[in-house]
């Protein structure tokens, strides 16, 4: 290879790792527009947000704008999806508030420290995932199981945030526990605040659906009607704020922001105690994994509209550089969020840059707005956080999955119950280890069909759903499964309970759909093939995918066999069955041509 090359080779893997050499390139003002209109739009949106989540997470306000800055200039540097908006979002930040608070820690710095650290462990999580491409295990989080825990976290945010609305204290990280401390602490309800609060909550609701129609109705173009909108938030922070200050409400008992710091982020560094690393591991661990499958989801499905491509495993890189650039910034754990996101694609983004645009925007806020913070009733972030979590609430995916599939409800079921009974940590772990016990169970139990030939076809289907033609001394059993060693013992029972009514001479296993043979499975067939042989019955096999031919040929299973090996299953039934004349391809022979086709 040349010099030249190797020159090209170099630059392009160097863009495969930090995109931005890739789309920055390409840059120009039509595309500098449209990223700054949806930047100055998510900037309003996210501002509130920030703020609110923040608090979700049982952290100061300012940590919230922290976390919204560097983080997004790291994804535009490492990131693949050219709409997806990386910051604090609803699960994760009480993901963090679950996952600080079982420290037991009292001190407010210590707290604080404890969620730095757990975002820069998350990073480095996501960075060694991205590096040596785990993100397939990101898999073993089933649809729906995750639609399950984003429904029953989006209910325990919901109930969390009650305590806020009614001005009263309220502690617990399973519902039952919120609920039970809610009810104690009723009686002490600060009515100001409840006004506020739900006031707040049904403006809110209101804005969403309500206000964009209102404003074009008045003759306001679409895009400005977009805008406005979209400050719906912005909107009930400025105007609840100011009766805040103007009637002195914190002096009636209405709880306030209070002082946010003014400035810059600070620079940062995770605490390196072992003991707390240790403690937070498997916290991070789920954040990582919960955060990269609603990120990867929300930019494939945005990506998908543009024809766009999103690389998963670069996407991990980008999100672990962004959760290490808010460990660095006084931040906590961050990922791509679903609504702002959209709002970001709707808004018209064409590059990464419009998060850096946003960026810049939220650190003037963090420089110039702060101050006016001060009265900002924190009744009205707990109603922003309400509004915002209850839209990911469906519980159609209970009567989805109980129609579909029983397995899969189970598991949904599963995850919301226990997500609201025992927190969220709990309730992801049980659902992942739901979905693999529930996938080890089907597949241990795999459908086998006894097929027949469909009259004037060679085409074979299952005998209990169609008129086929079948032969009295010939056994053709479909295997609808890989097999290995969960499955092994159940193929083997149902085989020989089938040859045990009598008067079989062949039993042929169709492989079409087997696509693995592992070790166990190898010698369950190596015992099969002895029994029936002992009986007098030969055992074939038909329709044998290549790369599992390729390993059967590697050992002594074939020469062995006492049946043979076909190309396809109507050649084994014109070999065993009524129709002569078909030249099977039988152990010992040449099976190149056979296993190619496969």
């Amino acid at each position: 290879m040349s010099d030249t090359s190797k020159s090209v080779a170099r630059a392009a893997a160097l863009r495969g790792y930090v995109p931005i050499l890739d789309w920055g390139a390409r840059y120009d003002n039509t595309a500098l527009t449209s990223d700054l209109v949806a930047a100055v739009i998510v900037t309003i949106m996210l501002i509130p947000q920030s703020l609110a989540y923040a608090l979700l997470a049982g952290l100061p306000a300012e940590m919230g704008l922290y976390a919204s800055i560097l983080p997004l200039v790291a994804y535009a540097i490492f990131g693949t999806s050219r709409a997806l908006a990386v910051g604090p979002v609803a699960v994760v930040s009480l993901m963090t508030a679950a996952a600080v608070g079982n420290l037991g820690l009292d001190n407010p710095a210590e707290y604080a420290a404890a969620a730095i650290t757990l975002a820069f462990l998350s990073g480095l999580i996501l960075l060694v995932m991205g590096v040596f491409r785990l993100g397939f295990l990101a898999n073993f989080l089933s649809h729906p199981v995750i639609a399950g825990f984003i429904t029953a976290s989006g209910l325990l945010i919901a109930t969390s945030q009650l305590k806020h609305i009614l001005g009263i204290e309220a502690h617990g990280h399973s519902l039952f526990e919120l609920l039970g401390s809610l009810l104690s602490h009723v009686s002490q309800t600060n009515l100001i605040t409840l006004a506020i609060g739900a006031a707040s909550v049904a403006f809110l609701f209101w804005v969403r659906k309500g206000l964009k129609p209102l404003l074009l109705s008045l003759g306001i173009g679409p895009r400005l009607a977009e805008i406005l909108a979209k400050a719906g938030p912005v909107g009930a922070v400025a105007v609840t704020t100011l009766i805040s200050w103007g009637f002195d409400l914190q002096s009636k008992g209405v709880a306030i922001v209070g002082d946010v710091p003014q400035g810059l982020p600070p620079l940062t560094l995770p605490s390196f105690d072992a003991d707390l690393w240790t403690s937070l591991f498997g916290s991070a661990l789920l954040i990582s994994i919960i955060g990269f499958v609603e990120s990867i989801s929300v930019a494939q499905t945005l990506a998908a509209k543009k024809r766009q491509r999103i690389v998963p495993d670069q996407e991990l890189v980008g999100l672990g550089a962004s959760n290490i650039a808010a460990a660095m910034s006084g931040g906590y754990p961050v990922t791509g969020g679903f609504a702002r996101s959209v709002v970001n694609f709707d808004a018209g983004a064409e590059t990464p840059a419009a998060g850096a645009f946003t960026a810049i925007g939220i650190a003037g806020a963090a420089l110039f707005l702060t101050p006016l913070l001060f009265f900002l009733p924190k009744a009205t972030l707990a109603a922003t956080i309400i509004v915002a979590v209850l839209s990911l609430v469906d519980f159609h995916i209970l009567r989805a999955t109980w129609a579909y599939h029983r397995a899969d409800f189970t598991a949904v079921l599963a995850t919301i119950l226990l997500t609201l009974s025992f927190g969220v940590e709990i309730g992801v772990s049980a659902g992942v280890i739901l979905s693999i016990v529930l996938y080890l169970y089907k597949t241990s139990r795999p459908h086998i069909a006894e097929v027949g030939l469909v009259p004037g076809t060679q085409h074979f289907r299952n005998i209990k759903r169609h008129k086929v033609l079948t032969h009295p001394e010939l056994v053709t059993l479909r295997l609808d499964e890989n097999l290995y060693f969960a499955n092994a013992r159940f193929i083997e029972d149902y085989l020989l309970a089938r040859v045990a009514k009598g008067g079989i001479k062949h039993v042929v296993l169709m492989c079409s759909a087997v696509n693995e043979i592992d070790l166990s499975a190898l010698e369950t067939l190596e015992e099969l093939n002895r029994q029936l042989g002992d009986a007098g019955i030969t055992l074939s096999l038909s329709e044998v995918k290549g790369p599992v031919m390729d390993r059967l040929k590697r050992i002594d299973f074939l020469e062995h066999l006492t049946g043979c090996v076909y190309l396809t299953q109507f050649a084994a039934m014109q070999a065993l069955g009524p129709v002569n004349g078909a030249v099977p391809i039988c152990a010992g022979q040449d099976r190149t041509e056979q296993g190619d086709a496969a």
